[in-house]
C-alpha cells in the first residue's frame, strides 16, 4: 500500500487522485511549506519543535542482540525499567516538553470546559434485580466515579450502597459489583490480578484468583510492576476469615501461562471454570459439583481446605467437560446436569447447543438450540424465566435482539430497537419475568428500556433516558460506508458528523480503529466525540478492521499473526476512501487508537507518514519483539504470535512500530505525534511508548539538519492504568489535551459559538 509521498503533486497510489485547486490550498497549509522557511527561522505553527528542543535522551548503540539471523539492536532497554533514575528523568524530561507544548494549544481549556459543560449529564447503569431489591450504578455528571445504588421497588428513591468516591481523594479508586450488588466488609484480599470473582449463592465464599509471586514493582509500588504474570491461581475466601486461611484449589503449573475464569451456574450448584491459553476465542471446561463439596457447619460455608493444592492436599474433584482448545464455550444456563452453551464450534459465527453433563459423549452429541447464522454473528445470549433467551446479533456491526426458546429451536419474536445502534448492558435472570436493557449509538448518550415477558407479544417501554444538555440526537448524522482494502476486501465504518454536514476536504477528521482480539467496534457514544465535532466542525469515523470480531472467527482470523498487516491496509484503505470521497485531506486527517490500536495507529504512521496530519496513539502495544515478556503479553500471542519462532518473528519484524522508524524521502516529515501513557499500566506497560518515543525523536529529529519539525512527544499520565475506572476529571483532561493538540497540529480553527 505504498504511496507516493506528498512532492507538490499530491497523488497517491490507489486510485486517488487530489484536483489541482486542492493541492495549491494544501501545499499552502504550514505542514506542507518547504523547508526553506524552517531554514531561516520562521515558524510555521505555535508547536514546532527543533531538533534541540528535545530532552537529550541517553542511548546505548552498543547494545544489541542476535535474533534468529538478524542484528537488533535495543539502545533504550533501560526504559523498561520504570523505577530506574534514567527513566525517571526521562519521563519528568519528556512530560516539561509535553506541558509546554500543550500550554501553547489555544482551544485547551475552551474544550476542555466544553467537554465538562457537556460530560455533565446523568448516566444510569442497567437495574439488576437480586433478591428483593434492585441495584444499579450512577453518575450525576461530574463525579469521579458512580455510585452503587438500592432500591427496593422501582418507584421509591434509591438508597446509595457503596460510593467509591471516597474511598479516595483524586477519584482513583473504582469498583465492579457482579450481578449488581456490594457491600463493603472488613476481608481484605490482596495480589489479585486479573481475576474472577464468583460467589456462592449462600453468599458466603467467594472464588477468586491470586498469582504466587507478590505484585508489585522494585519500589514497591503496585500498578508498575513489569514482570510476568504467569502461575495464575484460583482461591477460595470465606467471608469473615482471613486470605492467610484461603486455600489454593487450582493451579496448573504444568501450563504456567493458562488462566483460570470461575463462575457459579444459576442454580448455584456447579463451579465452571472456564481454561484460556492467550486471547484466542477458545477454551476448555472444566466442571465441579458444588453439592458434593464438604461444608463447614459453624459458618454455613463450604470447606475447601482439604483441596490445598498448594499444601499438597486432594485435588478439587472435576469433570473436564470439555478438555481441548478447539472453540470457545461459556455458560448460559442449565437445568440440573442439562447445560445450555454458547459456542463457535463449527460455527464461526456463533450459536447456542445443549448438552447432558451426565451423559456427555462429546461435541458430536451437541443440540442446536439456536443453530449458526450464515450473516449474522450472534454475540451473547441470556435464559430468562421459563423457557426463554434473550439473544444478541451483530448485524453489519449494529445490534439485533431477539426472543428464543431456550429448550428448544424456536425464534419467539424480535424485540424492536430505536435505531442503527449497539445494547452495550443487559439485566435478565432466570429469577425474574423482566428485564432491561441499555440502547446506545454515536449520538445517543443511552437509553434503557424495561420489558416484561408473559402470554403475549414482548413489548419494551422506556425506563430511563439520559439526555446531555443541549444536545438532541437528530442534531447529527450517521452514515455507514465500505472502504476497499488492498485485497479487496470491503471494511465498513461509520462517519459522523453534524446533520447534513459537508464532504470537504477542510474537515478535520478523527479516525479511529483498533482491529484485534476479536473485539467488534459497536456503536457508542462519546461525549470527547461529540465535543470534536462541534467545536472544530469535525467529522468523526469508526472502522471496523479485520482482526476484530464483528463478521466472526474468519474476521479476526484474516487479522491476526501472520495476517495482521491485513489490519494496517483496512486502516490505511479507510484513510484513503475518506479523503477520495472528500471528507478531509491528509493534513487534517487524525488517526486514533488505543492498545492493540495504539500499535495500529503507529504502525500506519510508518507505513504511511503521508496520510495523516497528527497520530494520537493512547497505551499502544510498540515493541513486538518484547511484549511478550512483560505483565500479562504472554497471552497477546494468540493474536500476534511468538517472537521466539522464526516466521513469526520475520512478521513481528517488518511491522513492530519501535523497528520500523524510518526518515522520508527528500526531506518531508512524519505526521505530528502524540503518544500517551499512564505510568500504572499494568496491561500495557509504559515501556513501549517509552521506548519509541525516544526512537522517534532520535530518528527523524536527532540531526541538527532534520527535515522534522511537527512534533513527537508524549504524554504520561499518573496513577492511571490501562483506562477502565479512570476518574471523570482525568477523562476530560486528556481527551482536552489530545485533541486541543490535534486541532492545533492540524489548523483546525475553533468554530463552535
Amino acid at each position: 500500500m505504498c504511496a507516493l509521498l506528498w512532492r507538490g503533486l499530491l497523488i497517491q497510489e490507489g486510485g486517488i487522485k487530489l484536483g489541482t485547486g486542492l493541492a495549491q490550498r494544501l501545499c499552502s497549509h504550514p505542514r506542507y511549506v518547504r523547508s526553506s522557511r524552517r531554514s531561516q527561522g520562521v515558524p510555521v505553527m505555535g508547536l514546532e519543535l527543533a531538533p534541540q528542543d528535545y530532552p537529550k535522551v541517553i542511548r546505548d548503540e552498543d547494545f544489541a542482540e542476535q535474533l534468529h539471523g538478524h542484528t537488533v539492536k535495543d539502545p533504550y532497554r533501560y526504559l523498561e525499567d520504570p523505577d530506574s533514575d534514567r527513566t525517571c528523568q526521562f519521563v519528568d524530561s519528556q512530560n516539561l516538553l509535553t506541558q509546554g507544548l500543550l500550554d501553547k494549544c489555544q482551544s485547551r481549556s475552551r474544550f476542555r470546559d466544553l467537554m465538562r459543560d457537556l460530560y455533565n449529564y446523568p448516566r444510569y447503569g442497567c437495574p439488576r434485580h437480586e433478591g428483593n431489591r434492585y441495584y444499579w450504578n450512577f453518575n450525576s455528571g461530574l463525579q469521579a466515579q458512580a455510585v452503587l445504588q438500592t432500591q427496593r421497588n422501582l418507584d421509591e428513591d434509591p438508597q446509595v450502597l457503596l460510593d467509591p468516591n471516597k474511598l479516595s481523594d483524586d477519584g482513583t479508586v473504582a469498583f465492579m459489583a457482579k450481578d449488581g450488588s456490594a457491600t463493603e466488609l472488613p476481608d481484605k484480599l490482596e495480589n489479585v490480578k486479573f481475576s474472577s470473582m464468583a460467589w456462592t449463592h449462600d453468599g458466603k465464599g467467594l472464588f477468586y484468583n491470586t498469582y504466587p509471586k507478590k505484585l508489585q514493582s522494585q519500589a514497591g509500588e503496585l500498578g508498575t510492576e513489569t514482570d510476568a504474570n504467569i502461575n495464575q491461581r484460583l482461591s477460595f475466601h470465606v467471608l469473615g476469615t482471613s486470605q492467610a486461611e484461603d486455600p489454593v484449589i487450582l493451579a496448573i503449573p504444568e501450563h504456567p501461562e493458562w488462566m483460570i475464569g470461575a463462575e457459579v451456574t444459576d442454580d448455584g450448584s456447579y463451579l465452571l471454570l472456564s481454561i484460556s491459553n492467550g486471547c484466542e476465542p477458545v477454551n476448555r471446561l472444566w466442571t465441579c459439583d458444588l453439592t458434593k463439596l464438604p461444608t463447614d457447619s459453624s459458618r454455613g460455608s463450604l470447606d475447601l481446605k482439604d483441596f490445598d493444592v498448594a499444601e499438597g492436599k486432594h485435588r478439587l474433584p472435576l469433570t473436564k467437560f470439555i478438555d481441548n482448545f478447539d472453540a470457545s464455550y461459556s455458560y448460559v444456563a442449565n437445568n440440573g446436569s442439562e447445560f445450555f452453551l454458547h459456542t463457535n464450534l463449527l460455527a464461526p459465527r456463533y450459536r447456542v447447543v445443549k448438552a447432558d453433563l451426565s451423559q456427555f459423549g462429546g461435541p458430536d452429541n451437541f443440540t442446536d438450540v439456536v443453530p449458526h447464522h450464515p450473516q449474522d454473528l450472534l454475540q451473547w445470549a441470556t435464559a430468562l424465566k421459563g423457557d426463554n433467551m434473550v439473544c444478541c446479533y451483530l448485524r453489519d456491526v449494529h445490534h439485533v435482539l431477539q426472543l428464543h426458546a431456550l429448550s428448544h429451536q424456536q425464534l419467539l419474536q424480535d424485540i424492536p430497537l430505536p435505531g442503527l445502534g449497539s445494547v452495550n448492558a443487559f439485566s435478565g435472570s432466570r429469577k425474574h419475568a423482566e428485564f432491561f436493557f441499555k440502547f446506545v449509538s454515536f449520538i445517543e448518550p443511552g437509553v434503557i428500556y424495561r420489558a416484561e415477558l408473559g402470554d403475549g407479544h414482548v413489548q419494551p417501554s422506556l425506563f430511563k433516558r439520559s439526555t446531555v444538555k443541549g444536545l438532541q440526537p437528530e442534531d447529527f448524522e450517521v452514515r455507514q460506508e465500505f472502504a476497499k482494502s488492498k485485497d479487496g476486501t470491503m471494511v465498513p465504518m461509520f462517519i459522523f458528523g453534524r446533520k447534513g454536514f459537508q464532504q470537504s476536504s477542510c474537515n478535520p477528521l478523527l479516525l479511529y480503529g483498533y482491529g484485534g482480539f476479536n473485539i467488534s467496534l459497536e456503536p457508542s457514544f462519546s461525549v470527547s466525540r461529540i465535543c470534536f465535532i462541534l467545536a472544530f466542525g469535525g467529522v468523526v469515523v469508526s472502522t471496523n478492521l479485520r482482526g476484530g470480531g464483528e463478521y466472526g472467527l474468519e474476521w479476526r482470523a484474516a487479522g491476526s499473526l501472520h495476517n495482521k498487516q491485513n489490519v494496517f491496509n483496512d486502516f490505511q484503505a479507510c484513510a484513503e476512501h475518506v479523503i477520495h470521497q472528500k471528507y478531509t485531506c491528509p493534513a487534517k486527517l487524525i488517526s486514533q487508537g488505543g492498545s492493540n490500536g495504539g500499535l495500529l495507529v503507529a504502525a500506519c504512521a510508518n507505513q504511511r507518514p503521508d496520510l495523516f496530519g497528527c497520530v494520537l496513539a493512547q497505551v499502544g502495544v510498540m515493541d513486538m519483539l518484547r511484549f511478550h515478556l512483560f505483565t500479562i503479553g504472554h497471552a497477546w500471542m494468540s493474536d500476534y504470535g511468538d517472537p521466539g519462532k522464526p516466521d513469526d518473528f520475520d512478521v513481528l519484524y517488518a511491522y513492530s512500530p519501535l523497528h520500523n522508524v524510518r526518515v522520508p524521502e527528500d526531506g518531508h516529515q512524519y505526521p505530528a505525534m502524540l503518544l500517551l501513557t499512564g505510568d500504572h499500566d499494568d496491561r500495557v506497560s509504559p515501556l513501549h511508548s517509552h521506548k519509541l518515543l525516544a526512537e522517534l525523536q532520535y530518528q527523524l529529529a536527532g540531526r541538527t539538519n532534520a527535515a522534522q519539525r511537527n512534533p513527537l512527544v508524549s504524554r504520561i499520565e499518573v496513577r492511571t492504568g490501562h483506562g477502565a475506572g479512570k476518574p471523570t476529571e482525568k477523562v476530560i483532561a486528556e481527551a482536552a489535551d489530545m485533541l486541543s493538540f490535534a486541532a492545533e497540529v492540524t489548523d483546525s480553527a475553533w468554530v463552535r459559538c
